[in-house]
């Protein structure tokens, strides 16, 4: 789990309060006229709030109810980030429920994050996450269906997964180009020995074109499988991580050698 910074400001005598509060998946807001990317909505999330009227806040040290300022802020982020995308609204004077069908870019390698994250302590290295899921809401408010993308570890490829299907992506720009109004929940993983400067388009869908990210990027999160048992994610430790070597990545084993193909290189 994560980390949020809540910090709430008395505008009359300026005291604050600072509580750090744990979060398990970061839910952003999606603003139909200035949200256009996943960053945007990130900013939207961050944004000074002002409580005033009815949501006035209890100062201490004024001892009584008072306008006030509330800022959340990252604080720490978890190995493992989801982001759930906040499309249903409530209009407050009717109580009708509707949903935001709006497309959000969001990035699909190097997320980075280094400037958002405010712990003065945290790591020197930039803080890059890749996407690994898409959770899609097809539908209204009242009624819908659900699908996702993912990434396969096998073959390197995005598929589209819906009921009993799996099909491959066209094109990896499907996922999140934007166009996608119905993405609801991301899944992003933070890596390691990667840098922010890889394009976000290098070897679509080509792992062997994709060598320089293949062989670079190391999820923080190992993931767990029946030739790895040992890869519990609660017991994985930094250095374990940090001297982890892909060997091959399965796909490319796979085309390099289509005739020795080994369990081994399962990654």
């Amino acid at each position: 789990q994560g980390q949020l910074r809540n910090t709430l400001t008395c505008t009359q005598c300026h005291y604050k309060s600072v509580k750090f509060d744990p979060f398990m998946y970061l839910s952003l807001p999606i603003d139909e006229a200035r949200t256009h990317t996943l960053d945007e909505c990130l900013d939207l999330f961050c944004r000074e709030e002002y409580l005033t009227q009815d949501n006035q806040w209890y100062c201490p040290k004024c001892k009584k109810h008072v306008d006030a300022t509330k800022t959340f802020n990252l604080w720490t982020l978890p190995p493992i980030l989801i982001v759930h995308l906040k499309r249903f609204k409530q209009n407050p004077r009717t109580g009708f429920c509707s949903k935001i069908e709006k497309g959000i870019h969001f990035p699909i390698r190097n997320w980075d994050l280094s400037h958002s994250v405010k712990c003065p302590n945290s790591s020197s290295e930039p803080i890059l996450y890749d996407l690994y899921a898409v959770s899609n809401h097809l539908g209204g408010f009242g009624s819908g269906h659900y699908t996702a993308y993912a990434m396969n570890r096998v073959d390197d490829q995005w598929y589209d997964f819906n009921d009993s299907t799996a099909t491959p992506l066209i094109s990896e720009d499907l996922v999140g180009n934007g166009n996608n109004d119905a993405a609801y929940v991301l899944f992003y993983n933070r890596i390691i020995g990667a840098t922010n400067t890889i394009p976000e388009n290098v070897g679509k869908f080509s792992p062997i074109d994709n060598k320089r990210s293949l062989f670079s990027r190391v999820p923080v999160i190992l993931r767990q499988s029946l030739n790895r048992p040992e890869l519990w994610p609660q017991l994985q430790s930094e250095d374990l991580l940090r001297n982890y070597k892909r060997p091959v990545a399965a796909s490319l084993y796979r085309r390099q050698n289509p005739h020795a193909y080994s369990n081994d290189y399962d990654d």
